[in-house]
């Protein structure tokens, strides 16, 4: 049966990165490789991240969480690869899930790599640091997040409504010695990594880039049109 050879089981952790990528785009396209990536339909998120398994095919899915509740509603899913669809097995069995691939036509899938220019900041970011931030930027209704540094200061995480001069803000501590003045904005709600720590960079040129520390998975997300910086 041509394709029999196909055969595949996800590990715990490619599970879960293909959850969170789920979070930034419903649909992705797997290309051949050791390789999953992924980019929002608004274009100002790209994460990548390196997999344990190997896939031999091109195939597009335009809905992860249906795709995911497949996968958990049975015991050890395996995977074999057709043509034009996948079957999805519980292991044991010769029948299951006849899942069809989606056309790479209607999916938003990156189409290059993110070139990252030089950055003005660095600093790390610890998980506890992270779930705090977006906890009480879910307590304060703040949609904002800047990274502020004073020039030979602090540099300080703060969540906000950039909006409101008057609203509430919570700042965490992240790094010493900025190398100038500077205010760089993200939106609360493109901060979808996994959870972890993080080596943060972030360059004037409207763009950051989140590398965990221990698992093979990076994100790139765009700052505001707004963000400041001066030296």
């Amino acid at each position: 049966n041509k394709g029999e050879k196909n055969i595949m089981k996800l590990s715990d952790n490619t599970i879960a990165i293909i959850k969170n990528f789920s979070e930034i785009n419903t649909n992705i396209l797997i290309k051949p490789g050791k390789e999953l990536s992924t980019i929002s339909t608004m274009r100002n998120i790209f994460a990548k991240a390196s997999i344990e398994e190997t896939f031999d095919t091109e195939f597009g899915i335009y809905d992860l969480n249906e795709f995911l509740a497949v996968l958990s509603s049975m015991k050890n899913p395996v995977m074999s690869f057709q043509d034009k669809l996948m079957t999805i097995t519980p292991e044991g069995r010769k029948k299951g899930t006849r899942y069809f691939y989606s056309d790479p036509s209607v999916i938003v899938a990156p189409t290059k790599e993110v070139n990252m220019p030089e950055a003005e900041v660095t600093f790390s970011l610890s998980k506890d640091n992270l779930e705090e931030l977006k906890r009480m930027a879910s307590t304060l209704k703040t949609p904002d997040l800047a990274l502020i540094g004073e020039k030979g200061g602090d540099i300080d995480l703060r969540v906000c409504d950039k909006k409101n001069d008057t609203g509430n803000t919570h700042d965490i501590p992240v790094g010493e010695g900025a190398t100038g003045d500077y205010t760089f904005y993200f939106k609360v709600e493109n901060l979808k990594m996994i959870s972890g720590d993080y080596d943060v960079s972030v360059s004037s040129k409207s763009i950051s880039h989140f590398k965990h520390k221990t698992l093979p998975i990076e994100y790139w997300i765009a700052l505001e049109p707004d963000s400041t910086i001066s030296k």
